[in-house]
């Protein structure tokens, strides 16, 4: 039962409430239905015992004198009348006894012999003063009436009654009661089903809202839907379009926080692209210089030609890889992959800084070619934990980066020899949902941005920093996931 209660607890509540609707009127179906019965016993008991009483008392008037004589034919004759003026009564058999339980006269000669004794299973059912015994399964009842004359027993009549129509009447009225508690169940239940649902139906609106919520989809409950509502379901339908809206200017927000650091990052990047286009640019205006000047000599020629063409090719690998990186072009793959030439554009990159900072940079990139992940969101979670590693670099320092594939998934790791991360930035790798990431104020958006990045593509970090001791930084990112996010998401 217990187990059942338990398991009932997970049905929905329009179906629990009609349930319990009916369960309660069934029982109290079945308490009306036993009163009903039993005060429907009572009065026919009653009327029984007066009837059966009146016709008794005039039976016994009639052979009490024959009794004294012992008279058996007058005592008969007067069974026989008696029989005649109570039709309506129904008696099956009365028998007259003398004081010793013998029969004197009965209505039924063969079955009560004269002289014979009343059978044990009669008599033995008026115990003390009891008069009168019902017996319902065989549909009869017995009344016993002592004779008596100077207060001394002289006799008793014993009278058995047919009461097969009295047991017909309780059960056609117990079949009444079960078909009128039955049908009002069934319309108890059916309406507590409407009424239920009908009550349920605004937080069935409000659960629907909540799983789109839940899947990310930001959808308020429409004005309409709420004027339908009582005042209660109406605050609270307003109550979760307050959150809603909410949330949407946080993600609004959030929005613009990316933006705003992707376009402080371009700056910055652009500043360093300027100062790596800048350097060759002055050796290929040499060259130029000298060609114009030396141009017939082949030997001068082909160095200065020479010069020129490391030249482009130093400014096109710059060039691509920031087109790589913010645009998601390629020549050889496309966003949904990433390649071991994809993460190498990211040294081009933060080339300057470390040539600013004078530091030096160890690379391992042991990854193949074609991995299934998201190689946008993947490079710009790297170049933004490589920037801040070169930012919190002291100068002559040395950043450490590797990749890998292992056990189907792919690791990225940076590590520095900085002052190591606030406890505020660390809390954000220690994040599962990435709606619930927060920026650090106007701080470390770089990090928040990686995190996010890839909290949104399942991975996870892993951190290692103390004060003073550097950063290790870690993160994994299953191969299967092959979802194309938004670079800035």
């Amino acid at each position: 039962m217990t187990r059942f209660w338990h398991h009932s607890l997970g049905w929905p509540l329009r179906i629990r409430v009609p349930l319990i609707v009916a369960a309660l009127t069934v029982a109290l179906s079945a308490v009306i239905s036993q009163i009903v019965l039993t005060r429907l016993n009572d009065s026919q008991e009653l009327s029984l015992r007066r009837l059966a009483g009146a016709y008794l008392d005039g039976v016994s008037t009639a052979v009490q004198p024959h009794v004294i004589r012992r008279d058996i034919w007058e005592t008969y004759d007067a069974l026989e009348r008696s029989s005649e003026l109570y039709e309506g009564l129904n008696a099956r058999s009365v028998v007259v006894t003398l004081e010793d339980q013998t029969v004197l006269a009965a209505s039924d000669p063969v079955r009560f012999p004269i002289s014979s004794i009343v059978p044990l299973a009669i008599t033995k059912q008026f115990p003390g003063d009891q008069d009168l015994v019902i017996e319902e399964d065989e549909g009869r009842g017995w009344m016993r009436r002592s004779l008596s004359q100077d207060d001394v027993i002289i006799g008793n009549i014993y009278a058995e009654f047919d009461l097969k129509l009295l047991m017909l009447e309780r059960w056609e009225v117990l079949k009444t009661l079960i078909f009128v508690n039955s049908i009002f169940t069934l319309i108890f239940a059916i309406a507590g089903y409407l009424i239920v649902r009908h009550m349920v139906q605004p937080v069935s609106v409000l659960g629907h809202h909540m799983e789109r919520l839940k899947g990310g989809s930001l959808v308020r409950i429409p004005d309409q839907a709420i004027k339908r509502q009582g005042a209660e379901f109406a605050s609270l339908f307003r109550r979760f379009n307050s959150m809603v809206d909410a949330l949407n200017e946080r993600e609004e927000m959030a929005q613009r926080l990316s933006d705003e650091e992707k376009l402080a990052l371009l700056g910055k990047l652009a500043s360093g692209m300027a100062h790596e286009v800048n350097n060759p640019l002055g050796g290929m205006m040499n060259a130029v210089d000298t060609l114009k000047k030396h141009g017939a000599d082949p030997k001068v020629r082909e160095i200065s030609l020479g010069l020129i063409d490391r030249g482009l090719r130093g400014i096109q690998h710059v060039v691509r890889a920031a087109l790589v990186t913010y645009r998601g072009t390629k020549g050889t793959t496309d966003s949904e992959t990433l390649s071991k030439k994809d993460v190498d554009d990211l040294k081009f990159l933060v080339q300057h800084e470390i040539l600013r900072r004078q530091l030096r940079i160890e690379w391992r990139n042991e990854l193949p070619d074609d991995l299934t992940v998201d190689g946008g969101a993947i490079r710009q979670a790297v170049l933004n934990l490589l920037l801040n590693a070169c930012e919190a670099s002291p100068v002559g320092a040395e950043v450490r980066f590797n990749a890998r594939v292992e056990s189907g998934s792919v690791f990225f790791s940076v590590e520095d020899d900085g002052p190591g991360l606030p406890p505020a930035i660390e809390k954000l790798f220690e994040t599962a949902k990435p709606d619930t990431i927060q920026p650090i104020g106007t701080t470390g958006l770089g990090t928040w941005t990686a995190a996010r990045l890839i909290a949104r593509l399942d991975g996870e970090f892993i951190v290692r920093t103390g004060q003073g001791s550097g950063t290790y930084l870690e993160f994994r990112v299953p191969i299967e996931e092959i979802e194309v996010l938004n670079a800035v998401a």
